[in-house]
């Protein structure tokens, strides 16, 4: 493996939760090198060591209330490439550090800006959470099963979906074009343009009149007998997705379902009947059992794991989905490259804020100034 992808390339991010955080980890993972300005408070804010989210970065504490670590934040951003902030709209410009002032420094700089409701637009100065970004949207409207209220998938589709990987995205695409131009911009990634924008498909099939707005009665939504998941007799779950019409008549074929009544794959008025039978069917079995039922078959089956299971899977441990950094198990960086390699992570542990400082080019004075 040669270098990471991403090696030269500095990024510095000021600390925040969330998605903000996710991007500067993705960024990290594939060899940027991601300074995170932390606040300073008292002694420090603390870093929790178990956070993947924040692993492989170096960190500084910098009290922004001050001119002094206002002027240190400059002048750490004008080395850099880009810039990630999670910020309410103004709050920036209020320090100091708004992109016109960073910009006029670093005129090449990609200045990232994650919010939920974006920099503009009435609500965009409204507090909220990743399930109110996704209810704007029109996301949250399709996740639920028929006949029950809206279900947020957890905070994976505005956080880290439309948010962290859409700002990583946008980030990137920024730094190429100010490599070939030397013209730096701002980025402004907003979850509800984000969380819109991965629905794309489902629009699509709104358009051509094959997705109902009831909630669980589409084809991706619970609303197919064969695209679910179902209760085994041991009280665990399996997964199947058997669309395309050869792995449907496979999977008839491994269930014995031969009668008339499941010829209609696609009939939708169909579908509550053979589901009804399908829930009793599989609770006549363990999980294991019906896991070893469709093995060799292509049937787009899987079990439903825990995260001890997932650890455990022979399919991830293979690939490496998993690793232990720090005592902690977490994902890997992902995806892959044939040649590149990607960062091990390392997980965040006490700051050496003056020797980083030093390495930055700050003078022993200056860094006593700065309290470190």
């Amino acid at each position: 493996m040669t270098t990471p992808p991403l090696n030269g390339i500095r990024i510095v991010e000021m600390a925040g939760i969330g998605p903000g955080p996710f991007c500067g980890m993705m960024l990290a993972d594939h060899g940027a090198e991601v300074i995170r300005i932390d606040r300073a408070r008292g002694g420090g804010l603390t870093i929790d060591a178990k956070d993947p989210l924040i692993r492989t970065r170096k960190s500084i504490a910098v009290d922004l209330k001050t001119a002094a670590g206002v002027a240190a934040v400059k002048r750490i951003v004008a080395t850099a490439d880009g810039l990630i902030e999670g910020f309410r709209p103004g709050v920036m410009e209020r320090l100091g550090l708004g992109p016109d002032i960073l910009l006029a420094d670093n005129p090449r700089l990609v200045y990232g800006r994650m919010t939920g409701w974006g920099q503009t637009g009435p609500m965009a100065h409204e507090p909220g959470h990743d399930i109110n970004y996704i209810a704007i949207s029109g996301a949250l409207h399709a996740y639920g099963r028929s006949g029950e209220k809206p279900t947020p998938p957890i905070n994976m589709v505005g956080d880290f979906g439309g948010g962290a990987m859409m700002l990583a995205f946008g980030m990137l695409a920024a730094l190429l074009h100010a490599g070939k131009t030397g013209e730096g911009q701002v980025v402004d990634a907003a979850m509800t343009d984000g969380s819109a924008l991965l629905m794309s498909m489902i629009w699509g099939f709104r358009g051509m009149g094959r997705w109902s707005p009831k909630r669980g009665t589409n084809l991706l939504d619970t609303g197919a007998h064969f695209y679910d998941t179902y209760e085994t007799a041991d009280g665990k779950y399996i997964s199947l997705g058997a669309i395309e019409p050869q792995f449907y008549a496979e999977f008839r074929a491994v269930m014995g379902l031969g009668d008339d009544a499941w010829t209609a794959q696609m009939n939708p008025a169909s579908w509550g009947p053979l589901k009804a039978e399908l829930t009793e069917r599989f609770k006549s079995k363990t999980r294991d059992d019906w896991v070893a039922a469709f093995k060799g078959h292509e049937v787009c089956f899987a079990p439903v794991l825990d995260f001890d299971e997932a650890l455990a899977d022979d399919h991830n441990r293979a690939r490496g989905t998993f690793v232990e950094a720090g005592g902690v198990m977490q994902p890997a960086p992902a995806p892959r490259y044939s040649s590149s390699g990607t960062v091990e992570p390392i997980m965040a542990t006490e700051r050496t804020d003056g020797a980083l400082l030093a390495d930055l080019g700050f003078s022993p004075e200056e860094i006593a100034a700065l309290g470190h």
